[in-house]
């Protein structure tokens, strides 16, 4: 019975992790974008004073061009800023609700409200500056 009672041990373990990386998107420690989904997507930009949302496709060239620049800046503002990726066509009602035309798309959140966008490949710099801008604005956390 020993046996059984590990694996189940097991099975928690890895269940409660997968409902953290989930549901808990707090950006206090995380380096790497969060996959966000209609489920988690309100309570991440609720939680979150600053959020970057890229709205993607796995058919978009651009948007896997901008890959890399979004996990870099992900690491580079770790503890500051939360960093989210959507999948427009798994999560299509997002992009109709923020009248989402192209992708990728980036949007802007400052205390759970959209302050910016920006639309197609740009370069990093062009993100960074809006990112510094939103951190420099100085609003305190809700």
């Amino acid at each position: 019975m020993g046996g059984l009672d590990e694996e189940l041990d097991e099975i928690r373990k890895r269940k409660l992790e997968e409902l953290k990386r989930r549901y808990l998107v707090g950006s206090e420690s995380r380096t790497t974008p969060v996959e966000l989904t209609a489920e988690n997507f309100e309570p991440a930009i609720r939680r979150n004073r600053i959020v970057v949302v890229d709205l993607w496709a796995e058919w978009c060239p651009p948007c896997r061009m901008m890959e890399p620049v979004i996990e870099e800046l992900a690491r580079d503002y770790a503890g500051k800023v939360l960093f989210g990726k959507l999948n427009v066509d798994e999560n299509a009602e997002i992009a109709v609700k923020y009248s989402v035309s192209g992708i990728p798309t980036f949007l802007f959140f400052n205390n759970g409200k959209l302050v910016d966008r920006v639309t197609g490949a740009v370069p990093r710099r062009y993100i960074e500056q809006k990112i510094n801008s939103l951190l420099a604005s100085g609003e305190v956390n809700r």
